[in-house]
C-alpha cells in the first residue's frame, strides 16, 4: 500500500518514539492525528488532546481522525508511562493507569477503528511494544504485564484481521533514547541500590548484547516499512530491534 494520502492515528506524539513515528508517516504522505495527553501543536501532525486512560477518549481519538481525514488506514498504539518499584511497594493506582495506558487504550483502539481499518483494504495495527513483552525485568510489574498482554492482543487482532487485509504487529525495541527512559534513571538507582551514574551501564544497557540506546528515528522507519507495501507479510508477530537482548 502506498502511504500517499492514507491517514494514521499515533498515540503518545508529542515526544520520543511517537513524535519521530508521527513524523516519518508523515514525511511519507500520510495525514497524521497526533495524540497525546500534553499534544505539542508545534510538532507533526494534527494535534490531539486526549486522555487515553478514559475508554471514551479512544473512541473519540478514532472519531476524530476519521472525520479529519475521511478514512484511517494505520493505527500506532504508543503512549506509555513507568513506574519502577518493588512489588510490595507497587502502588495500585499506577498498576491501574499504565495497564490502562498500554493494554486497554489499545483494545479500545483497535476496536473503534477496525469498520476504517477494513473499509482501507489494507490497514495496519502497528503497536510499539519493548523487548519487555517477551521478557521481563524487576521492579516493572505493571509495564511487563502490560506489554505481555499487548502482544496477545497484536496476535488476535491478526487472526482476526486476516480475512479484510488487516496486518497487526508488534514492534519491540531495547532501550531507546526517550524522556520515558530517562525518567526512571533516580528510580532505577533507587530500587538496585546504585548510584545513578552507574545506572545507564549496570541496569539499563546491561542485557543489550549491543552497549548502545536505539534512536526514535530508528522505531520510525520500521513501522514506516511495516505501514507500507513492504510490511505486507508481517502479521501477528513481534519485530525484534533489541540489540541482541534476546539473543541470550
Amino acid at each position: 500500500m502506498s502511504l500517499e494520502g492514507k491517514a494514521a492515528l499515533v498515540t503518545g506524539a508529542a515526544s520520543g518514539i511517537g513524535r519521530a513515528v508521527a513524523a516519518r508517516l508523515e514525511e511519507a504522505g500520510m495525514n497524521v492525528l497526533a495524540v497525546d495527553l500534553h499534544p505539542d501543536r508545534e510538532g507533526p501532525g494534527v494535534a490531539y488532546e486526549a486522555d487515553l486512560t478514559l475508554a471514551e477518549a479512544n473512541a473519540a481519538a478514532v472519531a476524530a481522525a476519521r472525520e479529519r481525514f475521511g478514512r484511517l488506514d494505520v493505527v500506532v498504539p504508543n503512549a506509555g508511562v513507568q513506574h519502577v518499584a518493588p512489588i510490595d511497594e507497587f502502588p495500585e493506582e499506577r498498576w491501574q493507569t499504565i495497564v490502562s495506558l498500554m493494554l486497554t487504550s489499545p483494545f479500545m483502539l483497535a476496536k473503534h477503528a477496525w469498520p476504517a481499518l477494513r473499509d482501507s483494504g489494507s490497514g495496519r495495527f502497528i503497536a510499539i511494544v519493548s523487548v519487555h513483552g517477551l521478557v521481563a525485568s524487576p521492579y516493572k510489574a505493571a509495564y511487563v504485564s502490560a506489554k505481555h498482554g499487548l502482544i496477545g492482543l497484536v496476535k488476535t487482532l491478526a487472526l482476526e484481521g486476516a480475512d479484510a487485509g488487516i496486518r497487526a504487529t508488534a514492534v519491540c525495541p531495547g532501550y531507546v533514547r526517550t524522556p520515558l527512559v530517562e525518567a526512571q534513571i533516580s528510580d532505577q538507582a533507587r530500587a538496585h541500590g546504585l548510584p545513578e551514574d552507574r545506572v545507564l551501564e549496570d541496569v539499563i544497557l546491561a542485557p543489550h548484547a549491543v552497549k548502545e540506546l536505539i534512536e526514535p528515528s530508528e522505531v520510525a522507519e520500521v513501522v514506516a516499512f511495516l505501514a507500507g507495501p513492504a510490511g505486507r507479510a508481517f502479521t501477528g508477530v513481534p519485530v525484534m530491534m533489541d540489540q541482541g537482548w534476546t539473543a541470550r
